[in-house]
């Protein structure tokens, strides 16, 4: 499956119909969400799910979410703040401490972010999907598969994406720029600040 076929041909229907379906957007941060909204805020009615039990740090946490309230209020779209929580994170990826980045611990931390993202948009929104897939440093294939998976379980639909795709990910480093947004340099839990 081709994500960002499937994305454009689910845009021109929606054009086509005149229809603007709702769409739960997971965000991990602003400037991954920066081009995603951009680019579909035109055809989808967002909320913005800040989701994100991996940052391990809450001052961090906090920060990203105010960022990422400041992209939204620029694009003029609602956040829902899933909350920061403690120990979540730690006691889901117990055993895989020593995963390297990308490894099983990533894949265990996307289907914990992605399966509270379907849960809270099954029978509330049309759509969810994520802003992971704009990273270069993650696997769109693999958050794909997960989404799909998840959505059966919670009675929700996934809108697969590849936000890296038709140049996505460099438009987000010029939107952070523009919008004068934090940009990390790691993920976002202690495991992704360590040097491997």
């Amino acid at each position: 499956m081709n994500a960002q076929v499937e994305l454009d041909r689910l845009i021109e229907n929606c054009k086509s119909e005149g229809s603007t379906p709702s769409l739960l957007l997971h965000a991990c941060c602003a400037p991954c969400a920066s081009y995603p909204l951009e680019y579909l805020v035109e055809h989808f009615d967002i909320t913005l799910f800040y989701y994100n039990p991996n940052i391990t740090e809450q001052a961090e946490y906090q920060k990203r979410l105010n960022e990422l309230l400041r992209l939204a209020h620029e694009f003029g779209v609602n956040v829902i703040d899933g909350g920061y929580t403690e120990n979540l994170f730690f006691s889901a990826t117990k055993g895989l401490e020593q995963e390297p980045e990308r490894g099983s611990r990533c894949s265990v931390c996307f289907e914990l972010r992605l399966k509270e993202t379907a849960k809270q948009a099954s029978n509330k929104f049309d759509y969810f999907a994520t802003t992971l897939t704009l990273s270069p440093l993650k696997n769109a294939t693999l958050l794909n598969e997960i989404g799909q998976r998840v959505a059966k379980e919670c009675n929700a639909t996934y809108l697969p994406t590849d936000f890296k795709k038709k140049g996505g990910y460099l438009r987000s480093i010029e939107l952070s720029k523009k919008y004068d947004l934090y940009r990390q340099n790691y993920c976002g839990c202690v495991f992704s600040k360590r040097k491997d």
